[in-house]
């Protein structure tokens, strides 16, 4: 006998060593040879990484569907792996030799340090699958995969050779985002930009030799309403520290106020006098006439519009910090650089790039300070100089001009520091030229995006795309396989021996200095003495772009790559669709062909998935305090009601708003079943192999297996087409409705009842749709539903396989008339229950059904199912009448009325004034809502979540009010 309550604590655990003892999830499992493949790559988990809500929703889904697709007999390959995760896992090690008190990366040196990541990755990396198999992940666990295991190693290297050698992959100098406290470079995703108190500086620029012009404003109508002589131009800055790198002032080229100077040259207030330096001032675009004074200070090198104003405009870049933002202290004295500066300035030339890395504009006293020390102090020299644009304050005196004010600034998301926008020279891959493709194969529709709206996104960055940026400066990471010779010539290839042959043949073939040099050190040759490697690393999301391809094997032509490449859908969250999806497309495409050489994509859909947030609607955030940990979830509801919770709320476009009440909900829905099973076994029913269900002969028999047909087929197009709610609500309505409440309660009188073959045939009928139901459930709860399997298949019986391995339901049976009827017994007994619940009627208390304007048809189905009447919805008799009687509650069945006297039910004063008082309080608090609700300041201003929960409660209050004011209705004419 079922134990009588489902433990899952237990249960998991045994069903999960099942499935892992029988190598249930290998690829292609369960599969005939020449089985459909259906392939799903994971989205790789840091190694660092820990179950968050959102991977057990992505997880969840993905498992739906590969569970289906498995029981429909295809060969499946759900591929795990995990990313190496640069930063992160670099940060993780480093803080672990702090607290350990060791050596740090610096003092160890590269060799040492990647030593102790991989030791640490042997013993604490990868907790998260185990977590994943908690959660009933059913990956090829056997082919687990990690981007910087060799097979993976051996893809980076041949894509970044293949790529530098066909030109899509360079090295140069660009502004790129820089972590001083990792010093390196991050990508856009590791930035967080966050709202911050701040000011905004407003300072004199003077104009060289004394110059000075009329400065006019004008309103809108041209008339005059402010003129001055100056001798100055104004900016406002958010960040004087970076004055000492600017390269020009920008105005807009319709702007009047500055014509007469544009092209002079102004000074910068910063710095010995004696050597201040000048820049030009130009017109560009960019610059806005109405904020501020509409004059822009441009500073290339430390901020990313300036760079592209700076490179429009042929304008010096000069590189003020080193790499921990810290003004530079290398170089000549700060006259030295001042000199040449001013001479780019006077004639308008154009220095090359290594001529400007090498100018340190940093004036002696400013050397060595962090950013924000030098910025006090240069604010500090200006205001003293008084060459800051200066107001009035309350007493008339003159105060230098400073607004208080919100500025975003970004942060490194694990550093927590300030990014600083930073000229340095990195790696960069052409993907302008690589994208053209991957926007080809979604706009003629190769890959698609679900939901559809996500196209717009996709198109939107890839169709803007900048270079991008590969070169990390970490230690962590694929080593960016490139090698320098003694006069920095760059040789790129596989391994070290290969770069060593090429640059041998360059320097032999190359008439010149290091000719010569070479040929002497090629008689007493020792490694690393000609060639030096790139220390820097590629960005993690690099071989993450492999992952369809590198984890089947690729470079390698490998069986597993044939078979299982393209892989099917992927399922992601939005916020990764630039980082990830996009770049597997691009790398898809352009090294994966068919067998006419035709670029073949990745995937051929992409499932886009919303966030999961707190009840409230709220972004979890360890900060907010309501981050809903899964495994703590798993633990007090178990892993099968989570998973159904998710599903049941992952429709298309929506966020899941998570509420641990719905997992306990959800989780009485497992009981639901689990009670149901253990009711049926309790009335003899076993599995029985020799039922056929078209031989079922009793109505209500014929009704249950109809419905089941039409809920298999709902369920099977629903997950066909990524409507995991819609599968899931389908499940829980037939198995909690159709079956338990109706059907099971419907056979009582046929379990007890003398009629040997009624009960038989029930008895199997009733076997064979838990079967169904299991199987149907299995990808949603594949634990209770795998052991639910198991224990029915008889007494001293076991199955002939695992659930996970059966058929997917595919019943055509189909008995129209019989569904019709025993649905309309269900709508008759249950219109009943709902207007007795409405006018809260006593469970105890009895009155007659009357049944007005029934067919013929009608009166038989009252005489077959009478007693079921009677007995489920609590009434005394059934009496056919003509016309209605007074004061009855009206339900329309069919072309019938049934008609339910009140009076004789409850007391029809008491009623009305209950109801009265609960309408008058539910117009209060919609009035106190709506009120709120139509104040625009309360609607700009309040979270947008409680705006929205305010909303909510409004339409429920509204629904509220019609089913109270229904019920008065009825109250009122029955009185």
């Amino acid at each position: 006998m079922l134990e009588k309550n489902y433990d899952s604590a237990a249960v998991e655990p045994r069903i999960a060593k099942a499935w892992e003892d029988a190598d249930a999830f290998r690829a292609g499992e369960g599969a005939e040879p020449g089985a459909e493949t259906f392939t799903i790559v994971i989205p790789p988990p840091n190694v660092t990484g820990s179950l968050h809500m959102g991977h057990a929703l992505n997880n969840t889904l993905q498992d739906i569907m590969v569970r289906f697709e498995r029981m429909r007999g295809k060969d499946v390959l759900w591929q795990p792996g995990m990313d190496h995760a640069g930063i992160a896992t670099q940060m993780v090690v480093e803080r672990k030799l702090a607290a350990e008190k060791l050596p740090g990366r610096r003092e160890m040196g590269r060799e040492a340090f990647i030593e102790k990541v991989w030791e640490w990755k042997a013993e604490s990396g990868g907790l998260i699958f185990n977590q994943l198999k908690r959660l009933g992940a059913s990956c090829d666990w056997s082919r687990e995969r990690f981007t910087m295991d060799e097979g993976l190693s051996e893809a980076v290297r041949e894509v970044f050779v293949s790529l530098y050698k066909e030109g899509l992959i360079y090295r140069g100098k660009r502004l790129v985002n820089w972590d001083p406290k990792f010093e390196t470079a991050i990508s856009d995703l590791e930035v967080e930009n966050k709202e911050v108190d701040g000011h905004m500086w407003h300072f004199k620029y003077p104009l060289a030799d004394g110059a000075t012009y009329t400065y006019v404003e004008k309103d809108k109508d041209g008339n005059v309403v402010f003129q001055e002589e100056r001798d100055y131009i104004s900016i406002a800055t958010t960040r004087p520290e970076t004055m000492l790198g600017d390269g020009a002032v920008a105005v807009h080229p319709t702007d009047e106020r500055y014509a007469p100077i544009v092209g002079k040259l102004c000074e910068i207030p910063v710095g010995p006098k004696e050597h201040r330096r000048l820049i030009p001032i130009i017109t560009d675009e960019y610059p806005e006439k109405d904020f501020g004074s509409g004059a822009v200070k441009i500073t290339g090198a430390h901020d990313f519009n300036d760079y592209q104003v700076a490179r429009r405009n042929n304008i010096p870049l000069y590189r003020l910090m080193d790499t921990r933002a810290s003004m530079r202290a290398d170089g000549e004295p700060y006259a030295f650089y001042a000199a040449q500066a001013l001479e780019i300035a006077r004639t308008g030339a154009v220095p090359t790039e290594a001529e400007v890395d090498d100018i340190n504009l940093v004036p002696d006293e400013y050397r060595g300070l962090d950013r924000y020390e030098a910025r006090k102090r240069i604010v500090d020299a200006i205001n003293a100089e008084g060459l800051a644009v200066t107001v009035k304050d309350a007493e008339g005196n003159d105060i230098p001009y400073v607004e208080n004010k919100k500025i975003m600034q970004p942060f490194g998301d694990r550093s927590v520091v300030v990014i600083e926008p930073m000229l340095t020279d990195q790696w960069f891959a052409d993907a302008k030229t690589l994208a053209e493709p991957a926007i080809a194969s979604v706009r003629e529709g190769r890959t698609n995006f679900v939901p559809k709206n996500w196209e717009k996104t996709y198109f939107d960055w890839m169709e803007n795309i900048e270079p991008w940026c590969i070169s990390r400066q970490l230690w962590w990471g694929h080593q960016i396989p490139a090698w320098y010779g003694p006069d920095g010539q760059v040789f790129v290839e596989k391994t070290e021996e290969e770069a060593l042959h090429a640059a041998i043949q360059h320097y032999i073939a190359h008439e010149g200095p290091w000719k010569a040099w070479v040929e002497e050190k090629l008689e007493n040759f020792a490694p690393g003495e000609i060639l030096t490697r790139d220390e820097d690393v590629l960005d993690t999301w690099f071989s993450s772009a492999l992952w369809p391809f590198s984890t089947l094997g690729w470079p390698e032509q490998t069986k597993e790559l044939e078979k299982y490449y393209q892989t099917d859908v992927l399922v992601t969250g939005f916020d990764i669709i630039f980082f990830w999806v996009a770049r597997m497309m691009m790398m898809g495409l352009h090294f994966m062909k068919d067998e006419a050489g035709n670029p073949v994509e990745p995937f051929h859909t992409v499932y886009v998935h919303a966030l999961v947030r707190d009840k409230n609607g709220q972004k979890m955030s360890k900060s907010k305090g309501n981050v809903i940990d899964p495994l703590e979830l798993i633990d007090e509801y178990g892993a099968d009601a989570l998973r159904f919770t998710l599903a049941i709320m992952a429709a298309q476009g929506r966020d899941v708003k998570l509420d641990p009440a719905r997992i306990a909900g959800y989780r009485n829905f497992g009981t639901k079943l689990w009670n149901a099973t253990r009711f049926a076994e309790m009335n003899g029913v076993t599995s029985d192999p020799t039922f056929v269900p078209e031989t079922a002969s009793l109505t209500i028999n014929r009704w249950i297996l109809t419905e089941l047909a039409r809920t298999a087929r709902d369920v099977t197009e629903a997950i066909e087409t990524y409507r995991f709610n819609d599968a899931a609500s389908t499940l829980y309505r037939f198995v909690w409705n159709q079956f338990c409440d109706w059907y099971l309660e419907l056979l009582k009188p046929v379990f007890g009842g003398e009629d040997a073959a009624a009960k038989a045939e029930s008895q199997g009928c009733a076997a064979y749709v838990l079967e169904e139901i299991y199987k149907l459930l299995h990808p949603f709860m594949p634990f209770m539903t795998e052991e639910l399997w198991a224990h029915t298949a008889g007494e001293g019986k076991s199955r002939d396989g695992l659930l996970c391995h059966a058929d997917w339901p595919a019943p055509a049976y189909a008995d129209d008339a019989a569904a019709d009827e025993i649905n309309w017994l269900v709508d008759l007994v249950s219109g009943i229950r709902s207007v007795r619940a409405e006018m809260n009627v006593p469970p105890s208390a009895t009155a007659p059904l009357v049944m007005v304007g029934t067919s013929a048809q009608t009166r038989s189905r009252l005489v077959t199912h009478g007693s079921a009447i009677r007995r489920l919805a609590r009434v005394s008799e059934i009496v056919l009448e003509d016309t209605a009687p007074k004061g009855a509650a009206q339900i329309v069945v069919g072309e019938a009325t049934a008609c339910l006297p009140l009076g004789s039910l409850i007391d029809l004063a008491v009623e009305k004034a209950r109801l009265e008082k609960a309408i008058d309080k539910a117009k209060a608090e919609a009035a106190r809502i709506e009120s709120k609700l139509s104040n625009e300041k309360f609607v700009a201003n309040a979270k947008p979540e409680l705006v929205e929960a305010e909303r909510e409660r409004f339409v429920e209050l509204e629904q509220q009010l019609a089913s109270l004011a229904l019920a008065l209705s009825r109250v009122s004419e029955a009185g």
